[in-house]
């Protein structure tokens, strides 16, 4: 059994999430600012017709918010049982695990980061960041997005 994820990039750290959780990838559109959401809800965004809250991946993981560009991309995946916007540098691959390459993340690690993730993932020489997208937030997140 194998697994497919999708890596990405979030100020320079590669990340991965599970492919069959990711609905779309769009271009970067910019987003609308909503008032008194936390602060790595970046906005909302029209997607077809569906307002799309977005959130700010890099501020959400407790690093500098992201200073979105044409550059950046918005990975569209269900989050808390809503679609949600995640916002990242760029999109890298879709790569192939074994089912037991995941490792945990490593006890006692200091970093925020960490309570985010589902396990760690070497790839090549790259060691990837696999996200746990129910720790990423739940319906709390988005109810006040959205």
């Amino acid at each position: 059994m194998h697994r497919e994820l999708i890596t990405f990039e979030v100020q320079g750290q590669v990340f991965a999430i599970d492919i069959m959780a990711i609905r779309e990838i769009r271009a970067w559109t910019p987003v609308t600012r909503l008032p008194q959401v936390p602060a790595h809800v970046a906005g909302v965004v029209n997607l077809r017709g569906t307002v799309l809250p977005v959130i700010d991946l890099a501020a959400r993981l407790g690093w500098t918010p992201t200073q979105a560009s044409a550059r950046h991309a918005i990975i569209v995946t269900q989050l808390g049982g809503k679609a949600c916007g995640l916002i990242v540098e760029s999109v890298s691959d879709i790569v192939t695990i074994p089912a037991g390459a995941l490792q945990p993340p490593p006890a006692g690690a200091g970093d925020a980061v960490v309570r985010f993730l589902e396990g760690l993932a070497a790839i090549g020489e790259t060691m990837v960041m696999v996200l746990d997208l129910p720790a990423l937030g739940g319906a709390d997140v988005l109810a006040e997005a959205a």
